[in-house]
């Protein structure tokens, strides 16, 4: 099957990606700013990044003065960057008397009380005699006027930037939240409750350890940054070059080869970076134009690259901000969280390897030539240094030191590795920065030997890069674009702070657990009376009500993932659905990690799917057909985190323990599961399937996917005449059986 128009297969430029990645992908679409405002915005942001660099390595400051700082950043550049309403006209340039520097001054008044208004918690912390203002510890619900009125303006800003960036869907569900909160009385039945006065919600939500300076801030200006300026860095000084090339060394030669190296690529990146639509746009680059010319369908092509780009918030070591964030709700370690994700990641790339594969086994595509596939030899010799950074950050991260810090390091060995050049002795000050830097944190007991050694070497041998050395001027621009990346996702926390805040105050996630939980247990009552017969019964009322509350908690992910960042809505959803499965006897690893899971699915579910969106401007392709080829090539993964929810043995670290056979089984009836769906949404198999077939596969992977003896059988005899089927016609054709 050949391209219907081989003219679009063409790689893009680095503009045209660019215009991509900014139109879909809302937090990176910013108006232009006069030459002067623009070196004094690149100036604030490299400024920003320092602060966090430092902070990283040397200390954090009381964490009402860093989540203080982090805000002001946010509302200087998202105010400078981001026009009150996404009109086309509004990212064109401006001048005129409103205007200073291509910037409305409406914006820099906005710009100014954000800023006031997010460092006057440090600067009242201890009082302000000469205003009358006593020490915060007095003021806590008892704000004085001061408060109300620096209280009122962020918490207005910080909904104004969450728009800004993000769109109105998350401000207007955050508004909801603050109604609620307000006007309880007015709500009947379970949701009614006494409601917050607006003085004592005001200083709840201003005040720090909860609402607005409370955990996702404090998360995110303190770990998520660190880590999102890593991946643009590590990605600029050439790590992402190494992953896609080494997917294409793995996977190209294979049947459909280019869609599988958009998988392992995808994967690879994912490792590096929680943005989907960046890992789209960062590997579709690529592999979508690859696509295209091997034969794929321009849509499906587009599907590929976003289904897999979409698993980069669940892809362990480095996964999306609620992935952190889940780590402080949750009291563990961070590479707890990234242990219990490995299997979950696993299953995702599997469901979508298997349909690609069998896509290209329908379609007949062959793999890349061998002439077409890069060099191990050349690809390692030119860019082995570039996996130094990840290697150190990795291994800082596993030994028991802080998420910032191993953050830290790996920036500091991207910075390394990118700019220093042992022929070039002036360049060595990276190097020897961060080499003092690791010996006074060893003479100080802040690094083990072992660790240190590993940094002090990985810091000398990044200076034998033979690659072109990064310089300043475009490292300046890779930090400025990291800041630029962080910003929406700086906003969402600050804006969900709110909602975390409401949530403690009137405890609506257990109110709405409950009535989730109970409905989902009247439903039950109601098919097992219908399905039971006498004492026989298929399923019992607990299972039936756990399954059920799944579902419905599955569906509002889905819904509300139309519009809303994976971040916000895990938080959002997790208070409802902690409380609810935590009744029915789930771990709670189980219950955050399914919502986390579904957060993820949303993002490639029709209408909105913005990284399907992205994927289909590289691949010249219907936006919403080339969703709904991500959808279906994601639909393994819309019932895998029920495995998890019934088998928690697969997240290796639940309370319940972990048992190498129950694992492996476990594992083993969830792939097939995944396989059977697949295979259901091809209609291919060994051999072209009917549509009798495909609905016994479907029905027999949604069984495996709950993992027991008597519900695999169950599953074997319900796919047993399409797995007959699919032999006889495969020997028919004098094939062999995969």
């Amino acid at each position: 099957m050949s391209d219907p128009n081989p003219d679009t297969a063409h790689e893009l430029t680095a503009e045209e990606l660019a215009a991509i990645e900014e139109k879909y992908d809302e937090g990176a679409a910013t108006r232009p700013v006069g030459a002067n405002a623009a070196l004094f915005l690149r100036a604030i942001a490299i400024v920003f990044a320092i602060y966090h660099y430092i902070t990283a390595g040397f200390g954090l400051p009381a964490d009402h003065w860093h989540m203080g700082w982090h805000l002001s950043g946010l509302f200087i550049l998202t105010y400078a960057f981001f026009p009150i309403l996404k009109t086309k006209g509004a990212f064109e340039m401006r001048k005129g008397p409103s205007q200073i520097g291509g910037i409305p001054i409406l914006d820099i008044i906005l710009m100014i009380l954000g800023v006031a208004a997010a460092l006057y918690v440090g600067m009242a912390w201890r009082g302000i005699e000469i205003l009358g203002i006593e020490e915060q510890t007095f003021r806590m619900g008892n704000p004085n006027n001061y408060d109300m009125v620096f209280g009122v303006i962020i918490i207005l800003l910080v909904l104004d930037i969450a728009r800004r960036t993000l769109g109105w869907v998350l401000p207007l569900i955050i508004s909801l939240f603050i109604i609620y909160a307000l006007f309880g009385p007015y709500f009947s039945g379970l949701l009614q409750h006494p409601g917050v006065k607006f003085r004592t919600f005001v200083s709840s939500m201003y005040f720090p350890q909860e609402g607005i300076f409370g955990v996702t801030l404090w998360v995110v200006s303190t770990i998520v940054f660190h880590f999102v300026l890593f991946g643009v860095i590590a990605q600029r000084t050439g790590l992402g070059q190494l992953f896609i090339d080494n997917a294409t060394i793995l996977a190209g030669r294979y049947t459909g080869g280019p869609a599988k190296v958009s998988v392992v690529s995808s994967a690879f990146f994912g490792t590096i970076s929680g943005s989907s639509v960046a890992n789209t746009v960062s590997t579709g680059a690529l592999t979508i134009p690859n696509m295209k010319r091997l034969g794929y369908p321009g849509h499906f092509a587009g599907g590929v690259e976003a289904a897999s780009s979409a698993g980069g918030q669940i892809t362990p070591p480095i996964m999306g901000a609620a992935a952190f964030i889940m780590a402080e709700f949750l009291e563990l370690p961070y590479t707890t969280i990234v242990i219990a994700a490995i299997f979950p990641a696993v299953l995702h790339y599997v469901g979508v390897f298997t349909v690609v594969h069998l896509m290209a086994r329908k379609l007949g595509l062959k793999g890349l030539a061998k002439e077409q596939l890069p060099q191990f030899a050349h690809v390692w010799r030119e860019g082995w240094a570039n996996i130094i950074p990840l290697i150190g950050l990795l291994w800082v991260l596993f030994s028991g030191y802080t998420p910032y810090m191993s953050a830290f390091c790996g920036i500091s060995l991207a910075v390394v590795a990118g700019m220093s050049r042992l022929n070039e002795p002036p360049t060595l000050i990276y190097a020897l920065a961060f080499a003092a830097f690791v010996v006074w944190k060893f003479m100080g007991g802040g690094f083990d030997p072992v660790t240190a050694l590993i940094l002090l070497t990985g810091s000398a041998v990044g200076t034998l890069n033979p690659q072109s050395r990064v310089k300043l001027p475009e490292m300046s621009e890779s930090v400025e674009l990291g800041v630029k990346y962080a910003l929406a996702v700086g906003a969402a926390s600050a804006a969900v702070g709110i909602v975390v805040g409401v949530i403690n105050t009137t405890g609506i996630g257990f109110r709405i657990g409950f009535m989730v939980t109970q409905g989902a247990g009247n439903l039950a009552s109601d098919i097992y009376n219908l399905l039971s017969f006498g004492q026989f019964a298929f399923f019992a009322v607990e299972d039936l009500q756990l399954f059920l509350s799944l579902v419905f908690i599955a569906i509002a992910c889905i819904l509300m993932g139309a519009g809303i960042p994976t971040t916000a809505l895990y938080i959002m959803l997790v208070s409802v659905a902690q409380p609810a499965l935590a009744q029915l006897g789930v771990p709670p690893i189980a219950s955050h990690l399914f919502v986390l899971y579904y957060g993820v699915v949303a993002e490639i579910t029709p209408p909105v799917c913005t990284s399907a969106y992205a994927a289909a401007a590289i691949a010249n392709s219907p936006p919403f057909k080339t969703g709904i080829s991500a959808f279906t090539l994601g639909l393994g993964k819309i019932v895998a985190p029920m495995a998890f929810v019934y088998a928690p043995v697969l997240l290796f670290v639940s309370s319940t323990g972990f048992d190498l056979w129950e694992f492996t089984y476990s594992a083993t009836s969830c792939i097939m599961g995944v396989v059977a769906l697949s295979a259901a949404v091809v209609g291919h198999w060994l051999a072209p399937m009917g549509a009798f077939n495909r609905i016994l596969c479907a029905i027999a992977g949604l069984v495996f996917i709950a993992p027991s003896l008597s519900a695999d059988a169950v599953a074997l005899i319900i796919a047993s005449p399409a797995i007959i089927t699919q032999i006889v016609a495969r020997r028919r054709t004098g094939g062999v059986a995969l």
